[in-house]
């Protein structure tokens, strides 16, 4: 029978983060400190020590994302998870907003036009907030594609990418694609990822300036 632990609800997620952490030494696995803060949420929240290995960083990205955040960068997410998933309050608390722009009508009607994904058209979007933009991309690989190719193009460059879409269709090109870029980043190579995770990863950095 599985050893139960009787713990208060508040002691639950430090007692998960020593067991990641146990567990990651028994592996023989170091994360180094600039990244371990979003490397052991991002496990924690998909119980998967995979992407110890596969989680991707620009130089100083974490760095990075927090003066972003600390100037009250705003966060656009590919999916209303994604944005669920984000804590609003600690966002809040530096000026900045979580959006999603997926259920926007307009969005929709474009795509429809040009027989292109929401998620894609989503990005175009973003382009037109005030401020520096994080997106955090979590399920769909066509936001990167367009975020490259906005890239590229010098039509648009956000001030940081999230680049975790889960899947098998062009998930891991475009990943790969936004790594070429010099835009600061954080990545996960492969089909793995979420909106979870891409919640997760904007948590733990929040989390991390307090």
């Amino acid at each position: 029978m599985e050893h139960i632990e009787y713990l208060r609800p508040d002691e639950i997620e430090k007692r998960s983060f020593e067991i990641i952490s146990e567990e990651l030494e028994k592996r023989g696995i170091a994360i180094s400190a600039d990244k371990e803060a979003v490397t052991k949420r991002v496990i924690h929240t998909t119980a998967d020590f995979e992407y110890a290995d596969t989680m991707c960083f620009s130089e100083r990205a974490v760095e990075t994302a927090k003066k972003l955040l600390a100037k009250g960068a705003h966060i656009v997410t590919d999916t209303q998870m994604a944005l669920a998933g984000i804590n609003k309050k600690a966002l809040a608390r530096h000026g900045g907003e979580a959006r999603c722009f997926m259920a926007d009508e307009r969005v929709a009607a474009l795509a429809r036009e040009r027989g292109v994904t929401r998620a894609a058209v989503s990005m175009e979007m973003a382009a037109g907030l005030a401020g520096p933009v994080i997106v955090a991309v979590g399920n769909a690989p066509t936001a990167l594609l367009r975020l490259y190719e906005m890239i590229r193009k010098e039509i648009w460059r956000p001030a940081f990418i999230i680049g975790v879409p889960v899947g098998f269709v062009n998930v891991e090109a475009a990943k790969e694609q936004i790594m070429k870029t010099d835009v600061p980043f954080i990545v996960n190579r492969g089909r793995k990822g979420g909106s979870n995770v891409a919640a997760a990863i904007c948590n733990a950095i929040m989390y991390d300036m307090e």
